[in-house]
Formats: structure tokens, sequence, C-alpha cells
């Protein structure tokens, strides 16, 4: 059923959700009419429209002198209340920076938001030479980076084809490497493996591996995952990466079932 064509106002409601999602995702750079127009699939009225309403209520904020949309003041009261039932950066930032310690990688913790997963936490690797494909607040559909795929590679199987089919457009975005073949391929290895891989699908010479963090109930609703340059994933330092990856979301799927979250 499509909600959208059901329930009135739920088309506005999406298309506002979409542009808060795109607003929040740059961050304090702001975005540009424009581009969110561009983004959304909205004209560039409608997507005024929106946004001067979500304005009106905090939700967003224009710059005045470049007129740059970024996060309102709204925005933090409702997440700092959010946050005390679905943010979990606090129990988990210490394992994040473990991680890149143990790795001199750089760590990140990213959480499962519907069909996409959103970057939470980003602790910077010692080397020297880094790839800068994520950051907090970068959104990726799921399967595209690492952590998505390890997310995905461990839903229910039906909830992987019902995925796939609201997203026949991943290939012509992402590249071929994104289709549903090749991409269902990757599951299975995820799977066999325990963490995933990405071997530069997103930025060629960059480097990704994931794995999946579970709620007490054990549904992969977040991910921890490392982002490196290529010679650092070599097959002979790949297994030891993925080991100490494993043993720091085992750690923090741990910590989440003993907490009173």
């Amino acid at each position: 059923m499509d909600t959208h064509a059901t329930v009135p106002g739920a088309q506005a409601v999406a298309r506002a959700a979409a542009l808060l999602r795109l607003v929040t995702a740059a961050g304090d750079v702001g975005v540009a009419t424009a581009e969110l127009a561009r983004q959304a699939e909205l004209t560039r009225p409608t997507t005024h429209r929106l946004l001067t309403a979500l304005r009106h209520e905090g939700l967003v904020d224009q710059d005045d002198r470049t007129g740059s949309w970024m996060p309102g003041p709204e925005l933090f009261l409702m997440g700092n209340v959010a946050a005390a039932r679905y943010d979990i950066t606090e129990i988990a930032r210490d394992i994040v920076r473990s991680l890149s310690v143990r790795t001199e990688e750089s760590a990140f913790l990213s959480v499962r938001r519907g069909d996409e997963t959103v970057c939470l936490v980003n602790e910077e690797g010692s080397f020297p030479i880094r790839s800068f494909v994520l950051h907090e607040g970068k959104r990726f559909p799921l399967g595209v980076a690492s952590a998505g795929l390890a997310i995905l590679a461990f839903l229910p199987p039906h909830d992987v084809d019902a995925y796939f089919e609201r997203h026949p457009e991943l290939s012509d975005r992402y590249g071929a490497a994104h289709g549903e073949t090749r991409m269902r391929a990757r599951l299975r290895e995820t799977k066999e493996r325990g963490y995933s891989l990405n071997p530069g699908l997103i930025v060629e010479g960059s480097y990704g591996i994931g794995a999946a963090v579970f709620t007490r109930e054990g549904h992969p609703q977040w991910a921890l995952s490392l982002n490196g340059v290529e010679f650092r994933f070599g097959p002979d330092r790949l297994p030891e990466l993925g080991r100490t990856l494993l043993a720091h979301a085992h750690q923090l799927t741990t910590r989440i079932a003993s907490s009173r979250r």
C-alpha cells in the first residue's frame, strides 16, 4: 500500500523529512536551495516553500548572507530528547577510540535509519595517509558503504528482498558494482566472513570494512567500521583488522545488551 497516496498530507511530510535529512547531512557548512531541490528531486519553488515552513517551526535555519540552509535550534532540542532512547554514542565512544588506536586506521560508528546509515562517531587514525569518504553526519544507502553492507547482510532475507525492490536505482547512482546480483554476492561473503569489505567501490583506492552491532533483540541496528587507503587493507593485514573489528563490535553489542536502553 502506498502510504503517501492514502494518508492526507503524507507526501508533504515525506518531502519535508527528506529535506531535513539533507540539511542535517550538510551540517554547519550549509546547503543551497537549488542543491537541496536537486538532491530531493523536487522543484525549486516546492523546496523553498517547504524549507520556509520548516524554518518557521525552528527546524532549519538560513544564513542571511549566503542563503544556505542549516539545522535549526528546534532540532537540537528534539535531538536531546530522542538521544535518551536512541543514542549510544556515549557508551560507544571509547570503543570506537580503542578500535582506531589498535589499528591506526580511522574508525566509525554508524546507525541504521530506515534504508540508510548515518555516521555518528568518527575517530581519526594515527596513520598519516587517510581516506575522507566518511565523516559524522554522512549518509549512505544500506549496502553501499561497509557499515551499511554489514547491517544489510544480517537483516532477515525478506527485509533484504524488500530493500532491493525499493531501490533498483543503486547501480545507476553508485555504479555497476552496486547492482543487485553483485551486491547479494557481497552480502553472502559478509555473512561467511563476519565482516564486510568495500574494496574502493565508492572512491577508488579507499577501502573500508564493517561489522554489525546488534540490539538486545538481535537486530543489526549499528555498525563499526574502519576506513583507509588500499595498501593498508591488503591480504597480509586484512584478517587481523577483521578480527579486531569483530572483537570491538561484539564488545559494543554486549555493552548495549547490559545497558538500560
